[in-house]
């Protein structure tokens, strides 16, 4: 039996819990419009609870044998105040109407007080008060109406006292006695407005924060998604670039030559030999430049320092080639921009010392200087008389090198063979 009432009692307690989560959850306190409505009817009906307690009041004093006029008086002063507080909380929005209905407000607070007094009189005042003191904006305003408030109240309770006694008050300390307990009352309510609307106007602030918060984030996340398929294109873009300027040059280099080769074999086979031997390591270099291409597209970028890829161009450049390279490396850290540019320098340095100038041997240096990059590649080819013209090659590494923040220079004279340097900064640590 008792378990039969147990559930019976949680089944109430379930419906009633359920009521008020319908009723509070429809409105969305972080929206301050919809918080400010569901603050409003609920003040509306608690002031119509507190007027109607003291209407019952009143009535119950006239069936003891109370005054006529005083219940009439009563009703009337109710009747106005929840009118004027319904037109100022859903009809009214602000102007000279809603300024009116504040002194209406008034006045009719302090007749309330006169007629009724009490506990429910005093309730009555302080949420006119509430709703006054939500309307102001600024702090000094709010302590302002509070000492108003007071003053009222005590010049009020003396006019009941007056009217009841017949004898006049007119000692502040007197009615200050007799109003202290409603005056605390007042106060502890101000202090408890107070800190309820500065607690959720920086609640509002707050959230408006949250949400321009989370409004630059997905504004940030969109712009990041644009820009990483820009950076995507533009890289895709500088690899075929780059395909095109290093490995297309050197396949086409190749067919030159072998055609060329082709051409004088029976006449000249020495010379023919030494460009199929160019064109074998100049297709070698385009099939190397593939390959880095293939891993950067890839994302799987051999993890080789700056030295080991540089000895590995040479030993593709000799083997089996019967070309001598010496070198001396130093061990040096760059961003890939610089590295990739070095060990292209290289290749397309050795290239042109086997197709333009017939060399056969080279040498090799890199060291870092004064915060500098040393880039020395010399041959022992045939040089070249006059000035020097770039070719297509040149002036590429030229235009990377002062890219870079560096510089190519070119040295040969006829016999003396050629020399290639570039300078370039270090990275910052």
């Amino acid at each position: 039996m008792s378990e039969k009432k147990d559930k019976k009692a949680r089944g109430e307690e379930n419906k009633f819990r359920a009521y008020f989560v319908r009723l509070f959850g429809r409105y969305n306190f972080r929206d301050e419009e919809q918080f400010n409505r569901f603050g409003k009817r609920l003040f509306f009906i608690l002031l119509l609870l507190v007027e109607l307690l003291v209407v019952f009041q009143r009535v119950s004093k006239f069936i003891e044998g109370g005054s006529l006029s005083n219940l009439l008086a009563s009703c009337i002063v109710t009747a106005t105040l929840t009118l004027s507080m319904a037109l100022q909380l859903f009809v009214l929005k602000d102007g000279v109407g809603k300024r009116v209905l504040y002194v209406v407000d008034t006045v009719a607070s302090g007749l309330f007080l006169f007629f009724t007094g009490g506990v429910y009189a005093l309730l009555v005042y302080a949420l006119v008060l509430t709703q006054f003191y939500i309307e102001l904006k600024k702090a000094k305003q709010a302590y302002l109406l509070l000492l108003l408030a007071a003053l009222f109240y005590m010049i009020f309770m003396g006019l009941q006292m007056w009217l009841r006694s017949g004898e006049a008050v007119t000692d502040l300390f007197q009615l200050i006695e007799l109003s202290y307990g409603a005056i605390l009352a007042l106060v502890s309510h101000f202090c408890v407005v107070q800190i309820a609307l500065a607690f959720y106007r920086q609640y509002l602030k707050l959230n408006r924060a949250l949400t321009e918060l989370d409004d630059s984030k997905k504004e940030l996340e969109k712009a990041y998604e644009e820009l990483e398929e820009i950076t995507v294109l533009k890289e895709r873009q500088r690899i075929a670039k780059e395909i095109h300027d290093t490995a297309g040059h050197s396949l086409t280099t190749v067919i030159m030559q072998t055609e060329s080769a082709k051409r004088i074999i029976e006449s000249n086979p020495e010379e023919a030999k030494a460009k199929i031997v160019a064109a074998n390591l100049q297709a070698k270099h385009a099939l190397e430049e593939l390959r880095d291409s293939v891993h950067l597209l890839s994302g799987s970028c051999e993890n080789m320092t700056l030295k080991d890829t540089l000895l590995s161009i040479i030993r593709e450049s000799t083997d089996g080639t019967g070309i001598v390279i010496r070198s001396a490396i130093e061990e040096i850290t760059l961003s890939e921009g610089k590295h990739r540019f070095l060990c292209n320098s290289l290749k397309e340095g050795i290239s042109n010392g086997l197709r333009h100038g017939g060399a056969t041997a080279f040498w090799f240096e890199l060291k870092s200087e004064g915060g500098r990059i040393k880039f020395l590649l010399s041959d022992n080819g045939k040089g070249v008389v006059g000035g020097i013209k770039l070719g297509f090659g040149l002036r590429t590494m030229q235009e990377r090198a002062r890219a870079l923040g560096g510089e190519l220079t070119v040295l040969s004279e006829l016999e003396e063979g050629f020399e290639l340097h570039i300078d370039l900064p270090l990275d910052e640590a």
